[in-house]
């Protein structure tokens, strides 16, 4: 079985769009005129998933799993 990890670098780079949206939702609703509470509510959840993403690119967790289920079907990855 082949191992896919990506670099720090590489899983940095690939999770960066989901943190942008989500610091640029919470500009938007700062911009919005919304107390700044609400901002700093949103942005644990957010930068909590933007981790799980890193660790997912990282790990490879998120690689590309193309290969045909096992006679059991369940699907190896390989």
């Amino acid at each position: 079985m082949e191992e896919f990890r990506l670099s720090r670098k590489q899983a940095f780079l690939a999770m960066l769009p989901f943190l942008g949206l989500g610091i640029a939702d919470v500009v938007l609703l700062l911009l919005w005129g919304l107390d700044p509470l609400w901002g700093f509510m949103i942005l644990p959840p957010i930068l909590a998933v933007s981790v799980l993403a890193w660790v997912a690119f990282r790990g490879g967790l998120a690689r590309d799993r193309t290969g045909e289920p096992d006679q059991t079907g369940f699907d190896r990855g390989y």
